[in-house]
């Protein structure tokens, strides 16, 4: 059957009048925008021409109603009807200077007197990338993540950095594809300000021997955290901003030592950091301060058979565990807050989990210490603490002065919080009256029960929370002191 369609005239309503692309890394193909035409007259219409106004030398790419290209004819539109517009764009920031540029364009509909126009934008910023080395057969470079206990070795896509890859700094941005490991007695040195974003299933692997240096520090601007480090994943579109398991994780491997982290940012990983110690319980595997962990989509923070010591931390939501402390250890978190309010669904772990046992049963390690001192332990499930004993092994735990949500009744003895050898001043299942905790904010205000219960000698040891307020005076509980509102 044969219609007849009438051309348009530049009566052409749209969705919006400028595509705003989000930003991207150049060589980084964009996500899929979308336009809608919309025909609101009462007669079946044709669209002389759809078209890329810089034509070849667009750097975007069309699809009309399901068809790909940059230029279109006569594409009919019923009367009180829509068409969709597809748009993605990949760019070549080049052999220039320029760290970042808008590249923009212009979809064009029919012509001359006709003429109607919706702007395309997109910034794109130029980045450092690191990425295995690919193989005359097609394969990409692997490396050895960890050995099963079965003595299988773990290998994945990766590469080990060289010695001028072991610094990183601000002045452009990292994207790393696979996992970049940190040689056997070397050192990656990340400096105040850096971004570094990970692709799918990437992460960063320290070696035996080998050690990590974060060295953040406070920022003026909360929302820019201009000198914090912030590990995220490679999309930089604002929907990917709070998606979880985005990449892998950061690997401390067991033998690393002399780990240091201070002002790192990690959100939407799979595991946050993942810290193997070696069982020798003497020196310190990770120093962690000031830092904040949170979408990961299994743990913030794994910790297995580890030395951690830790101040003024953040953990958020997380798919399961938030803060894992696994197969015994050493651990001390002074003014650390652990809240898990995961929103993608079901969750199974408590926001903190401790255990000495090991994953295929039958042994225990040792743990020797497990201080928990003006720390927040909540979340959105009914009990955020779950404790879990091999009785072959040593199991040392205490809290002090911390605010514990645990409201379902328990005849474990490990849960008998008037029991002082373990608990010390316990707020139990009093509202932290979270700023935010949906959206990982974990603020507090002169209303929280937090505000005031810290103990005066331990915020002594850490006088600065973790926005650089004074806390030696009236100490709250968790890594933010109270902000007082006029």
């Amino acid at each position: 059957m044969d219609f007849d369609y009438t051309k348009s005239n530049g009566s052409l309503e749209f969705s919006k009048d400028t595509v705003f692309l989000d930003t991207i890394f150049s060589n980084i193909g964009s996500s899929t925008y979308t336009l809608k035409v919309y025909n609101r007259s009462s007669t079946d219409i044709s669209i002389p021409t759809i078209q890329l106004k810089n034509g070849d030398n667009s750097r975007y790419r069309l699809n009309v109603d399901g068809v790909g290209g940059q230029l279109f004819s006569d594409t009919p539109l019923y009367a009180q009807d829509s068409l969709y517009i597809f748009v993605e764009t990949t760019a070549d920031i080049g052999n220039t200077d320029t760290k970042e540029f808008l590249n923009t364009d212009a979809i064009q509909f029919d012509k001359e007197n006709h003429l109607q126009e919706v702007q395309l934008v997109t910034l794109v910023k130029d980045a450092i990338f690191l990425y295995p080395e690919r193989f005359l057969n097609g394969e990409r470079e692997t490396i050895v993540l960890d050995i099963k206990e079965s003595g299988e070795e773990i290998k994945v896509e990766g590469f080990q950095l060289g010695p001028d890859q072991l610094n990183f700094t601000k002045d452009r941005p990292y994207v790393i594809y696979g996992y970049a490991a940190v040689p056997e007695g070397k050192t990656l040195n990340i400096e105040a300000g850096t971004r570094v974003h990970f692709h799918k299933d990437s992460g960063i692997l320290v070696k035996e021997n080998a050690s990590l240096y974060i060295k953040g520090e406070l920022s003026e601007d909360r929302s820019l955290l201009e000198n914090e480090v912030i590990f995220e994943g490679d999309r930089l579109e604002s929907n990917y901003s709070d998606i979880p398991g985005q990449w892998g994780s950061i690997w401390i491997s067991k033998g690393s030592i002399n780990n240091k982290i201070e002002y790192l940012t990690i959100k939407n990983a799979t595991v946050g950091i993942l810290v193997q110690g070696d069982n020798n319980l003497v020196e310190t595997t990770l120093s962690l301060k000031n830092s904040q962990i949170y979408n990961s989509e299994n743990a913030n923070l794994w910790a297995k058979t580890a030395v951690i010591r830790s101040e003024n931390l953040v953990l958020g939501a997380a798919g399961n565990i938030s803060l894992y402390c696994n197969q015994g250890g050493d651990y001390s978190f002074i003014h650390t807050t652990i809240a898990n309010y995961w929103k993608y669904g079901f969750r199974s772990g408590a926001a903190l989990l401790l255990d000495n046992a090991t994953l295929s049963g039958g042994s225990s390690n040792d743990l020797k210490r497990a201080d928990f001192k003006n720390c927040i332990i909540y979340g959105s499930n009914p009990n955020e603490l779950n404790l879990v004993k091999e009785e072959n092994s040593a199991f040392n735990f205490y809290f002090e002065n911390c605010l514990l949500k645990f409201k379902n009744k328990s005849e474990n003895e490990l849960y008998n919080f008037e029991n002082t050898a373990h608990y010390d001043n316990i707020l139990l299942n009093l509202d932290p009256e979270f700023t935010s905790p949906i959206q990982n904010d974990f603020m507090i205000r002169e209303n929280s029960s937090a505000f005031g219960a810290g103990n005066l000698a331990t915020a002594q040891l850490v006088p600065l929370d973790i926005l650089g307020a004074d806390r030696t005076k009236n100490p709250s509980l968790g890594a933010y002191e109270v902000i007082f509102t006029e």
